[in-house]
């Protein structure tokens, strides 16, 4: 196939590629295969050791073009070089070990062409090699609450609006690596609505020595102190306490102490006050509350090697001076541990 590009395609399809001789044939076609044609392909590569650069000259299809760099400099690097040199109305993402189903363009195009407002568009998504998948938040509203509890957008199924990304100098943020995506999407709360395509348009491989799971300490740094840059945008300071709380839940590794539960009914009240300003949907941001507060007793009470009647004395100590409660089948299993003095192995 020798497809035409038109000088201002429609789409500039960005896709950084770094030894991916295993997976950038599918991913390649993938794209070419798509039902809506008009697009670039921006082909980044990183400094390949492998076949990579070969597999990708095998095309004859004047959408694609490679760009050598000399040099390993990096993913991000890579992204803002294809921002940079893109043409189209619209920056589709895509990486070269996962595959975009063929109407995915004609899907994502369709949503944006009618909702000028709309500055990303994204797709529900699969990991490779599993049937089943995880809800996704769907509107502007729902993403910008579940972006509190991490990074809910897949990245190579986003389609942005280039005009809005230049008319605020939005680049990819380096410093935030391996989370540049999600601070990107936390930027673009700023400027316009952000949507996920109810539809699997894309599927994601995982595989053990991706960039994240080498770097899950620095990821996790930095996925935390994003969360805490959604919640500065709301009209309250928070105490030492109150931060150093919330950090430890967000670290999700380190276990919640008694002493600890009020802090957190304090720290969620003044949360749910501060959206005054109405920064997040009140009854969405009051949802989100309200299920951290039963993650957090579930954190605390779930972190004994033995239970005993003294135990379920504390939980009743928090559910009548500081009302919190778990749901009732969870509060009747803590109750039966307890009074079996149940051990954990």
């Amino acid at each position: 196939m020798n497809s035409i590009i038109n000088s201002t395609p429609k789409i500039s399809v960005i896709m950084p590629v770094y030894n991916c001789e295993l997976y950038a044939r599918e991913a390649i076609e993938s794209i070419l295969n798509q039902t809506f044609a008009d697009f670039e392909f921006l082909i980044i590569d990183d400094a390949s050791t492998d076949a990579t650069v070969e597999i990708v000259r095998s095309y004859d299809d004047s959408r694609i073009q490679l760009i050598q760099k000399p040099f390993n400099t990096g993913y991000t690097n890579s992204l803002n070089q294809g921002l940079k040199i893109a043409k189209g109305k619209y920056i589709a993402r895509m990486d070269g070990d996962d595959y975009s189903k063929p109407e995915r363009f004609a899907k994502q195009i369709a949503y944006l062409d009618t909702h000028p407002e709309t500055v990303l568009c994204a797709t529900a998504y699969k990991i490779m090699g599993r049937d089943s998948f995880f809800g996704f938040p769907e509107n502007h509203d729902a993403i910008k609450v579940a972006l509190l509890n991490g990074n809910c957008i897949c990245h190579p199924s986003v389609m942005m609006r280039k005009e809005m990304l230049d008319a605020h100098a939005i680049i990819y943020d380096k410093t935030k690596e391996p989370t540049e995506d999600y601070a990107m999407w936390i930027r673009l709360l700023d400027i316009g609505k952000l949507y996920i395509l109810p539809e699997i348009l894309v599927e994601y491989r995982i595989y053990a020595n991706q960039v994240s799971s080498k770097r899950e300490e620095e990821q996790k740094k930095i996925d935390i102190e994003l969360k805490f840059s959604l919640l500065n945008n709301l009209d309250f300071k928070m105490k030492g306490e109150e931060r150093d709380l919330l950090e430890k839940y967000f670290r999700n590794k380190i276990g919640i102490e008694f002493k600890e539960l009020p802090i957190f009914k304090q720290l969620q009240k003044k949360l749910r006050l501060s959206n005054d300003v109405c920064f997040f949907e009140p009854k969405l941001f009051n949802d989100y509350l309200t299920a951290l507060e039963a993650s957090v007793l579930r954190r605390y009470f779930k972190n004994f090697k033995r239970y005993s009647p003294l135990l379920f004395l504390k939980y009743l100590i928090a559910k009548w001076n500081w009302k919190m409660e778990i749901v009732r089948s969870e509060e009747l299993k803590l109750l039966i541990k307890c009074f079996l003095f149940r051990k954990i192995v």
